[in-house]
C-alpha cells in the first residue's frame, strides 16, 4: 500500500487520541501543520479505500449500562462469505475477522443493555443455523497499543 506523507502523519497522530477541545481540526491542523480541510477529506478517502476501517470514538460500553463480548463461530469455508453478511448484517456486531482455527469468524459484539448481548447471539445461530460460542470478558486490561506507519 503507498500512502501519501500527509496519510501517515494523520493515521500516526489519531491512533494516539482525538483533541477534545471546542475546535478538534484546528488543533490537529496545528499539531499535523496540514489544513483541517485537508485532515477531514484524507480520513473520508482512506475509509472509502478500506485503509482504515472505521472513524470514531470509542465506548465503554459495559461503563454505560451495556453489554459487551467477543464470540466466535465454526464456519464452513464454502459458507463463510454467506455467514460473514448474515452476521454483519446486525448493528451490534463490530471487528468480524477470520482466523485460521477451527472458530473460524470471530466478532464483537456490543448492546445497549446486557441482556440484548445473548438475544443477539440467539439471533444469528436462528438465521445461520451456527452455534456462537460467547466469550464475555472476565478482566480487562489496557495496552497502549500503537502502529507507527
Amino acid at each position: 500500500m503507498n500512502l501519501h506523507e500527509h496519510d501517515k502523519k494523520i493515521i500516526n497522530q489519531l491512533q494516539g487520541g482525538f483533541p477534545i477541545c471546542e475546535n478538534p481540526w484546528k488543533e490537529l491542523e496545528k499539531t499535523l501543520e496540514i489544513p483541517a480541510d485537508e485532515i477531514i477529506s484524507r480520513i473520508k478517502k482512506m475509509k472509502s479505500e478500506g485503509v482504515i476501517s472505521r472513524f470514531g470514538p470509542m465506548y465503554h460500553a459495559e461503563k454505560m449500562g451495556g453489554g459487551l463480548t467477543l464470540a466466535a463461530m465454526k464456519v464452513d469455508k464454502e459458507r463463510y462469505d454467506e455467514v460473514t453478511e448474515i452476521v454483519n448484517s446486525f448493528s451490534e456486531v463490530a471487528h468480524n475477522y477470520e482466523r485460521e482455527h477451527e472458530l473460524s469468524m470471530w466478532f464483537v459484539i456490543a448492546t445497549e443493555l446486557p441482556q440484548q448481548v445473548q438475544q443477539v447471539i440467539d439471533k444469528i445461530e436462528q438465521k445461520t443455523g451456527i452455534n456462537v460460542y460467547n466469550m464475555p470478558k472476565l478482566q480487562e486490561f489496557f495496552l497502549g497499543l500503537k502502529f507507527e506507519i
